[in-house]
């Protein structure tokens, strides 16, 4: 058995008592030291109680190991949060099920499938996309395709995107190479004409040709600071082939092109009987990838992105039901608001289906219904913390008048 030393003695392990010349290393310390034959049976110790797999740090966001479920239970969560738009939660949750199965088993034979949502703004593409990240506890990056461009001009590089997911991950590589990467506005790079031009394009066809290799699965080596500001930094690598991207884009005026394809002037004979089967209040749902191509997306880009799915626009069920419905509800995050001060709030029967009205008069979408809520109850929310009465009442009569003040700053903006 090993002599144990002596206080102070810091030419022996302090724990097994061997000497300096019977380890293969002793580190001292103040008054102690330690051998590596100890440091190695700590180190076992401590990761048999820790277990850091089942403790994943990422930002404080990711706590455990991500879970595969199937596609109807991600619906399900999906329909927690986001209401209506049915298809699209549907073809999500089966093409994002497949994607981690794809990881889970190793298959190879299996090739990525990254996505493409196509759908007016304000609409849930963005919140779909968080949503799912959040449910399979998986490292997600949202990215605004309007700042990209080509390397070497002003803006960011396409190396950026993955700048985000690393720093979402903590910067744990194995991590976010299996993480969710949303990229927004991917509308606004489209080509600007259909002719290949002698001059670059730097924000649009070129950061298309960039997106290829990121899209579609390959070791890219990404600044961890990001961009051009920090050219001393050491890149990491970063293999794209598990990283699930997952488009959007408004694609404003695209419908010009479906009904283009789908020739929707009635003229011949049949064309009127065709004409009646097509649904023109609602052309984004016959979305495909030839419009896409002709709205200005490179035909490889379009392959990368074999999954097309369309949202539909809100009608005025959808947005009543936004503002009550989910978990997050707007109305519900008021109402916490209120009661954080030790204020309950009510709201007079009206008022609700008028600020849907408002949010569709002026073509706001889902975004606009919060904007209007604040203008309504801007003065209660300024006043809550001071005020001594316990209950807020919302009345339609005072909805209607700040409203009409909100919208009378908006004409006056407009006029400018």
């Amino acid at each position: 058995m090993a002599k144990k030393a002596n206080n102070g003695d810091t030419e022996h392990c302090c724990f097994c008592g061997r000497g300096s010349d019977e380890v293969a290393l002793l580190i001292t310390g103040d008054h102690a030291a330690i051998c590596s034959d100890c440091i190695q049976i700590a180190y076992e110790s401590a990761r048999s109680v820790l277990n850091p797999e089942e403790h994943i740090r990422s930002n404080g966001k990711i706590k455990g190991k991500s879970k595969l479920y199937k596609p109807a239970e991600i619906k399900a969560f999906l329909d927690e949060y986001v209401i209506g738009q049915d298809e699209a939660k549907k073809c999500l949750s089966v093409a994002v099920y497949n994607h981690y199965k794809r990881i889970n088993v190793k298959e190879d034979l299996i090739e990525k499938s990254n996505i493409l949502i196509v759908g007016p703004t304000g609409t849930g593409k963005t919140l779909l996309a968080r949503t799912i990240a959040r449910m399979l506890n998986v490292p997600f990056a949202i990215v605004d395709a309007t700042v990209l461009t080509e390397a070497g001009y002003v803006g960011e590089d396409v190396e950026s995107i993955l700048t985000r997911l690393l720093q979402d991950a903590d910067y744990n590589v194995e991590l976010a190479e299996k993480g969710i990467v949303f990229i927004d506005e991917i509308d606004k790079i489209a080509r600007k004409s259909d002719n290949p031009s002698i001059t670059r394009d730097v924000s649009g066809e070129g950061v298309q040709q960039a997106l290829l290799k990121i899209l579609e699965g390959s070791i890219v080596n990404v600044p961890p600071q990001g961009g051009r500001k920090h050219p001393e930094q050491k890149m990491i690598a970063v293999n794209t082939e598990n990283i699930l991207f997952i488009c959007g884009g408004a694609f404003e005026g695209i419908e010009r092109n479906i009904a283009q394809r789908l020739n929707t002037q009635v003229i011949g004979y049949g064309a009127r009987e065709k004409h009646n089967t097509i649904d023109t209040d609602n052309l984004i749902q016959y979305v495909a990838p030839q419009d896409l191509r002709s709205y200005g997306l490179i035909p490889e880009i379009i392959g990368r992105m074999p999954i097309l799915t369309h949202l539909d626009p809100l009608d005025r069920p959808t947005l009543l039901a936004i503002l009550t419905r989910p978990k997050n509800a707007l109305i519900k995050q008021y109402e916490e608001i209120f009661a954080l001060d030790g204020i309950k709030l009510e709201i007079e029967p009206g008022v609700l289906e008028f600020i849907v009205d408002t949010a569709i008069e002026y073509k706001l979408g889902a975004r606009g219904l919060r904007t209007i809520c604040e203008a309504i109850m801007m003065d209660e929310m300024f006043d809550a913390p001071t005020r001594k009465e316990k209950t807020v009442v919302i009345t339609l009569d005072m909805a209607k008048q700040r409203v009409a003040h909100f919208a009378g700053k908006m004409m006056g903006a407009g006029k400018e």
